[in-house]
């Protein structure tokens, strides 16, 4: 793989939030959801991150490829149009 989305990166600017509100577990709660499986599990990891990618797309986000590896270097891909984020996620006041 030399291209692909860092949901870290699109979260940050498509929430609108700083670095430090990108951490896994941060982006979950915030997202009223709660981290399911073992910490530090790469499956695990990766479920999680899918269900905020996914929660991303229903907020309107258009993830896009923003970084890749070039010449041995990490690049970051910078979008020509740039995108609209939504605001900041709200914490649900119920849950189903």
């Amino acid at each position: 793989a030399k291209k692909w989305i860092n949901i870290r990166k699109s979260y940050g600017n498509f929430y609108k939030v700083p670095r430090n509100q990108t951490k896994l577990t941060i982006m979950l709660e915030n997202l009223g959801m709660n981290y399911e499986g073992r910490p530090h599990s790469g499956l695990d990891d990766s479920k999680n991150i899918a269900r905020i990618a996914i929660r991303m797309l229903q907020d309107g986000c258009d993830l896009r490829v923003n970084e890749r590896i070039h010449g041995g270097q990490l690049m970051t891909v910078s979008s020509s149009v740039p995108l609209e984020g939504a605001p900041a996620p709200q914490m649900p006041r119920y849950r189903n």
